[in-house]
């Protein structure tokens, strides 16, 4: 994908991979909108990233705000590129230890903005991208966001799990429908990376996580999923598919 007077835009861009992946766009002169939930600290990131960052609040499944948001960026440019990052956690057993059934609640609450918001802005993005004109045989790309936890989800990850296995099984089919349109598909599925996530979590934690990749031993950077999400964008071969980046991590059940 030749990014050339093209825009860009990226949920969940206020923070963690999101905000990794709007540099990098910014970095090649992309004029680029970072979407994020109004509670967010969107509107300061945008001012750090200078005059190609525009802030547009916006929960993914909010039809009506998210198409707002990558309306505001074909003002600068066709949109020819997005990154969705923005996703949610939340621990729910099948059977909670006090023998109650999981949350249904939270279960419903996590699917809805992991699988739903991805379908969101993958129907909304790719319904401005089909009417661009044709570049070097493409017209845009929409970049998902997974996790290893969709093949190899620990006790508790269950609604996580669930939707992220949704994101994976979502991909071939978006990219088969919209290939006659020249428009990709592909989903990223990282593996315990250094995100607002996992801020939660104790030293020792973080570094049980870190010690479980084989290599590097280490937690991934928000910077290096960036430069995957920009490989992708760059290499017109890559469609349909979803690529692991989580140093041969196989994630245990705990």
């Amino acid at each position: 994908m030749i990014l050339n007077h093209a825009s860009a835009a990226v949920t969940g861009g206020a923070s963690g991979l999101g905000r990794a992946t709007a540099e990098a766009f910014i970095a090649r002169g992309v004029p680029t909108v970072i979407i994020d939930l109004p509670t967010s600290n969107g509107a300061v990131v945008a001012k750090e990233l200078g005059e190609l960052a525009t802030f547009m609040p916006a929960d993914v499944r909010d039809a009506e705000a998210v198409d707002a948001a990558l309306a505001e960026a074909e003002k600068s440019a066709p949109l020819r590129a997005v990154v969705h990052c923005a996703g949610r956690g939340g621990k729910v057993r099948v059977v909670e230890k006090n023998g109650e059934p999981g949350s249904l609640e939270l279960y419903s609450e996590v699917v809805s903005i992991n699988l739903i918001g991805s379908f969101n802005v993958l129907r909304l993005a790719a319904a401005r991208m089909v009417k661009n004109k044709t570049i070097d045989g493409e017209r845009g790309i929409v970049i998902m966001t997974a996790s290893v936890a969709a093949f190899e989800g620990q006790i508790g990850q269950v609604p996580y799990a669930s939707a992220k296995a949704g994101i994976v099984g979502m991909t071939l089919v978006a990219a088969r429908d919209l290939a006659r349109k020249f428009v990709r598909v592909v989903t990223i599925a990282p593996g315990t990376f250094e995100t607002p996530i996992l801020n939660n979590l104790s030293d020792k934690a973080r570094e049980s996580l870190a010690g479980q990749v084989p290599h590097p031993a280490r937690l991934g950077y928000p910077a290096e999923y960036a430069k995957l999400a920009l490989s992708i964008v760059d290499n017109a071969m890559i469609n349909g598919e979803t690529i692991r980046i989580d140093g041969a991590i196989r994630m245990g059940p705990v």
